[in-house]
């Protein structure tokens, strides 16, 4: 999902300090120049016998949008929805790496040929335990769980080529060194493909564009791509020198170098998605009813891909879907998606022709069954753990606790922001406040109005102790995880024209057909007729600051991170401030509000939510 991403965190400066590690040299990752594969191909999970025939079943397991929780998610957003057979809906707990890799693990027995790939954002607007290390325990969790193969994200950019590259090939990080004594990152053990991803200077992709799965004369080739706009979602820092290219050009060019290689079997890792006409993980996205079926962006990348790809697996949206979408010949083909966080994982079976080397794909979809044959399935957390993901767990957060449970403030019930499908975020509104009243102060920015992305808000405040600080507390790492990029705060000059524009930038624009609605600070109010089309879904006659309607010619002090400053998101009259002043870092005003506006005798209530007026 769109997000605003991190920058280097003194949050994390004072972790050798607190934890007492030994830094040991830091190690800057060179950037691969082409595609040489260090890597072997594929791990031949399952120990089933294959029977000589014409065609063999590969099995592809596939997830996506992992985003660096090895922990269970915690409150709704650590849930997946279920419908009954009696049509009612049921949230169903799932997620964590130690019930995902015990997930994988089973469902690789009797399998001799399976593989596994990954949707993109493994990494990146991860919560602390992962977060605060750069996200090497993550890469070190994916390696356990034998991951063959990933695309890269939008979020694989959050902190630069660069930092990526380490991901990649190993290192220590180049300012904070090692983090455990005599012990040194040893980077991705499965190739992060980046096909539509290349330097700026010298035109060529910064990492490997696809990478072939072999395994006794089955050759399976992946291509990876990330969604194109992820310039736009991205700061500025974190795509400095790189260009990024149309999907299906990408994917459509490097088809047809793995043909000519003789590989004709393919599956695209595409990091971009769609929106399933239910939540549901289990409804039938192939189901013909009026309204039924899937949207986005998606939809038309998938049209245009050629026939030489064979299946599709998707991400970005953190939606749960399984859908046959038609390839430019007509013919079915399948595209899926596994919500996010771990909670799901698909599983696909890909029929391979040893004659023609290729995935066996039906012409007509029949009722009774289709080639690929695809499910998604519950990473359920009444399974037993993976020891060693247990192990890697503990071994991490006894590094972080000294920062992670540090009580930061207290809480009535659960405040939700990630698990809000509102316009309007309970949570948006405490962060909003939060942004405004540090930066409202004459010497701060004299700001006079906030405004948060929704993107950039990831995860719940949860009332439900996480550990041991009992209920109600909010820590340190629970409000890291919220917000997780640490991003800088800015106050700018506007006029009230360009506020009202930026309003409408929410649901016009690139935003229209998935509208991006931020989360404002105490004072300002509108309505938001969402039965209109454009622009004009904003009421502008309602907008008012503080019971005043907006002045177009006035100039108005206004909060926000910087990725927002800076246009993000498809704001751009957001990025057309003068007179900056750069604030504390996001996360550290979120902190410094729930400390001056809670107390264990007084705990803070989940604000009403009730800034944007919506008309359906």
């Amino acid at each position: 999902m769109s997000a605003t991403p991190q920058k280097n965190r003194a949050s994390r400066r004072v972790l050798a300090a607190a934890a007492g590690l030994a830094t040991v040299g830091a190690l800057v990752a060179a950037m691969p120049a082409g595609a040489q594969d260090r890597h072997g191909h594929g791990h031949g999970h399952g120990h089933g016998h294959h029977k000589p025939g014409r065609t063999v079943d590969v099995q592809l397991l596939s997830f996506n949008d992992l985003h660096g929780n090895l922990e269970p998610p915690a409150g709704s957003a650590g849930s997946v929805t279920e419908t009954q057979a009696d049509g009612t809906t049921k949230a169903i707990p799932a997620g964590g790496i130690e019930y995902l890799a015990s997930s994988l693990r089973t469902a690789r027995k009797g399998h001799p040929y399976s593989i596994t790939a990954a949707g993109g954002d493994m990494v990146g607007a991860s919560p602390l335990l992962s977060g605060l290390f750069h996200d090497e325990p993550t890469i070190e969790a994916l390696n356990g769980i034998d991951l063959d193969v990933t695309t890269v994200g939008n979020h694989e950019f959050d902190e630069g080529a660069t930092e990526l590259a380490r991901l990649q090939n190993g290192g220590c990080h180049p300012v904070e060194g090692c983090y455990e004594k005599d012990k040194k990152f040893e980077g991705a053990d499965f190739p992060y493909l980046a096909a539509n991803v290349t330097n700026e200077k010298t035109g060529k992709p910064i990492l490997k564009p696809y990478t072939v799965w072999k395994k006794k004369g089955v050759k399976i080739g992946f291509i990876g791509v990330t969604l194109e706009g992820t310039p736009n979602i991205v700061t500025a820092n974190g795509v400095k020198g790189l260009e990024f290219h149309d999907e299906i050009e990408t994917i459509n060019k490097y088809a047809k170098e793995l043909n000519r290689q003789g590989v004709k079997s393919i599956v695209a890792l595409i990091h971009e998605g769609g929106a399933p006409a239910s939540t549901s993980y289990n409804y039938d996205c192939d189901s013909s009813g009026a309204g039924d079926g899937i949207s986005g962006p998606i939809t038309d990348i998938a049209k245009g891909i050629t026939p030489k790809v064979d299946a599709l697996v998707t991400g970005h949206t953190h939606q749960a879907y399984v859908c046959t979408i038609p390839d430019p010949a007509g013919n079915p083909r399948m595209v899926t998606s596994a919500s996010s966080f771990g909670k799901l994982y698909t599983d696909t079976t890909l029929t391979y022709d040893r004659r023609t080397k290729d995935i066996v794909r039906t012409s007509v979809k029949s009722s009774s069954s289709s080639n690929p044959t695809s499910a998604n399935h519950i990473v359920s957390r009444d399974q037993p753990k993976a020891n060693d993901m247990t192990a890697l767990i503990a071994r991490w957060n006894t590094l972080a606790a000294p920062i992670a449970n540090k009580p930061q403030g207290y809480i009535t019930a659960d405040i939700n922001g990630r698990g809000s499908t509102a316009p309007e975020k309970p949570l948006g509104d405490l962060i909003a406040d939060a942004q405004l009243e540090g930066l409202a102060p004459a010497d701060k920015g004299g700001a006079v109005v906030a405004f948060m992305n929704p993107g950039g808000i990831r995860a719940d405040l949860v009332h439900k102790a996480s550990g041991a600080e009992g209920d109600g507390v909010v820590t340190y790492g629970e409000s890291f995880t919220v917000q997780p990029f640490t991003n800088m705060m800015n106050v700018v000059d506007l006029t009230g024209a360009q506020l009202v524009e930026a309003l409408q930038q929410q649901v016009s624009g690139s935003n229209e057909a998935s509208p991006k609605i931020l989360q404002v600070s105490k004072g300002l109010t509108y309505t938001l007729d969402m039965t209109k089309t454009g622009a004009a879904r904003v009421v502008t006659d309602t907008i008012k600051l503080n019971g005043e309607a907006i002045d177009p010619a006035k100039s108005y002090r206004v909060a926000m991170n910087e990725f927002l400053a800076g246009g993000g998101d498809g704001f751009a009259a957001l990025g057309q401030g003068t007179n900056k002043l750069v604030g504390p870092s996001d996360l550290d005003l979120f902190n410094a509000y729930l400390a001056a506006h809670s107390t264990a005798a007084a705990p803070l209530a989940p604000p009403a939510a009730d800034r944007i007026t919506v008309i359906q």
